[in-house]
């Protein structure tokens, strides 16, 4: 019986040696700069701060509907032909108790909505600015080292002002994309005289979306520009905007499918939209935060990453070494020495 011979192992590969992923991203900065953004990504723990900001998100939707119903309270209110218009129709829709029951609550909430909406604004400025804070951490984690920390009020009063100013970004870009998707649009190109033209509702299309992407690259870049604890020019967060309102337009298309497998049946509609909400709140969340990673590790804002802490200063007292009993020894033999010396020289001298 013929004993095979072992085959000789492979060679260890040269630790010196770039790996195919290094000779890629030496080869094509765009790749580089792709996976620095990613590390950035995984190290600032961004998906832990989606997390967060998420729940902030539900946390302030409760508010903002009390604020919601305290508004169609004051409406109704003040209209008694709306007011006994939706009375006909809660009549017409639930009929015998069951109405009654839902007048009543009505009643109820209009003779309450002063307090409702009290409670409601109270309630969501408290969940609006933590939710700010969160987001503005999660975006200033990741440019790194955290810039110096302001006092509370000088904090709180950045954050409102923050609020407000996303929410006059997000009423501009809601109004464009409004705009976009409008009949005005249509009745525009009606006009003309141009709506029997072939590839007119294709071109429509292409223009809606264009338009569409238009108003949140302006709305992300002013995002990844300004909400950061980190002073940056608009103009160097442009490639950063456009990037996420081209991934943000793409979520938004596959989501319409995604919503519409979740609501439905009983289950999907009574649970579905809380779900779709929490879930287009994360998914949102961090293409914000992948892309002010990308803007961060971009190499022109490098002068924009906030200095590093140094490390802390310790101090430690040096204590001497203890001398080795040779040492020790040596004085006191040097000085034996010195001594029968001296004393020889003595009696030398008497004699």
């Amino acid at each position: 019986m013929r004993l095979r011979k072992p085959k000789d192992p492979s060679p260890l590969k040269d630790p010196g040696k770039p790996s195919f992923l290094d000779r890629q991203r030496a080869a094509r900065p765009w790749l580089d700069h792709l996976v620095r953004a990613g590390k950035r990504y995984q190290e600032s723990n961004a998906d832990f701060y989606a997390a967060g900001t998420t729940y902030f998100s539900i946390l302030a939707l409760f508010p903002l509907l009390m604020v919601g119903f305290a508004v169609v309270g004051f409406v109704l209110a003040y209209d008694h032909h709306l007011l006994t218009e939706l009375q006909n129709k809660i009549a017409d829709s639930a009929h015998g108790q069951m109405g009654d029951d839902i007048k009543k609550m009505v009643d109820q909430a209009i003779a309450a909505r002063t307090t409702i909406g009290i409670i409601g604004l109270l309630g969501g400025a408290y969940a609006g600015l933590g939710w700010m804070a969160n987001l503005r951490m999660a975006l200033t984690s990741q440019w790194g080292d955290e810039p110096p920390k302001q006092s509370f009020l000088r904090t709180k009063l950045s954050d409102t002002v923050a609020l407000l100013g996303l929410f006059v970004a997000l009423a501009i870009t809601i109004g464009l994309t409004a705009l976009a998707g409008s009949k005005l649009t249509e009745q525009l190109v009606s006009a003309l005289g141009l709506d029997g033209v072939w590839g007119m509702g294709l071109l429509l299309r292409i223009v809606s979306i264009a338009l569409s992407v238009a108003a949140s690259w302006l709305m992300f870049t002013w995002v990844i520009a300004k909400l950061p604890r980190v002073s940056l020019p608009m103009r160097n967060a442009a490639k950063a905007g456009l990037l996420t309102a081209v991934a943000f337009e793409v979520f938004k298309y596959i989501a319409t499918f995604y919503l519409k497998a979740v609501l439905t049946g009983p289950a999907g509609a009574t649970f579905g939209p809380i779900v779709g909400f929490m879930v287009f709140a994360y998914f949102t969340t961090r293409i914000i935060l992948f892309a002010t990673a990308w803007a961060s590790t971009d190499p022109m804002n490098r002068k924009f990453e906030p200095a590093p802490v140094p490390d802390p200063v310790v101090i430690a007292p040096r204590m001497p070494a203890e001398p080795s009993p040779a040492a020790m020894l040596a004085p006191a033999g040097v000085g034996l020495l010195a001594g029968l010396g001296i004393s020889r020289l003595l009696r030398g001298l008497r004699r």
